[in-house]
């Protein structure tokens, strides 16, 4: 397998606007997930088919927020979601969306975890981050390789010293 990517991009309804942009800035390699669950199914699709060109034309990863079985079908690289539903379908990349130990306990057929919210973030209003120390501590129990997110812009990246981190706002500027 190929290293995986350090950096990632994670889209929703509030960057949809910027995602051509924050695609071409990225660099080459990086990671792409795509979740626009705000669209609905047909256009959903068409959205990620135009972006998923844009990213593999820079060598980017392409994640579907969805089942093993629905990003097979779409041709992604992989799918991201919750420990239940990445748990069943297909050999694929799997990325596990997690935010406690218990969750992290249930991500066994996850091959990297995205644990959030670090930091205080748009996406999760009120929500308690972990903050760097329990970020840490939850981490270091995972078998599989832990990717930041929440509030993680490439100046709260090098705050935490975590190598692999992703973002929604990060790539707006």
């Amino acid at each position: 397998m190929k290293p995986l990517p350090e950096v990632w991009l994670v889209s929703d309804a509030r960057n949809d606007a910027a995602l051509e942009r924050a695609l071409a800035q990225l660099p080459r390699g990086s990671g792409f997930i795509f979740r626009h669950h705000h669209l609905p199914p047909a256009q959903r699709r068409a959205r990620f088919a135009q972006l998923a060109r844009l990213a593999r034309a820079r060598g980017q990863l392409t994640i579907l927020a969805g089942s093993a079985a629905q990003a097979r079908a779409w041709r992604a690289d992989g799918a991201y979601g919750s420990p239940q539903l990445l748990a069943r379908g297909p050999d694929i990349l799997r990325l596990a969306s997690v935010h406690s130990l218990r969750e992290l306990a249930r991500a066994r057929r996850a091959d990297l975890v995205l644990l959030s919210p670090v930091f205080s973030t748009r996406s999760h209003p009120g929500a308690t981050p972990l903050g760097p120390l329990r970020f840490r501590l939850l981490a270091a129990r995972s078998p599989v390789p832990v990717i930041a997110l929440g509030g993680i812009t490439a100046k709260t990246a090098a705050r935490l010293a975590w190598p692999l981190w992703a973002g929604i706002d990060a790539f707006l500027r």
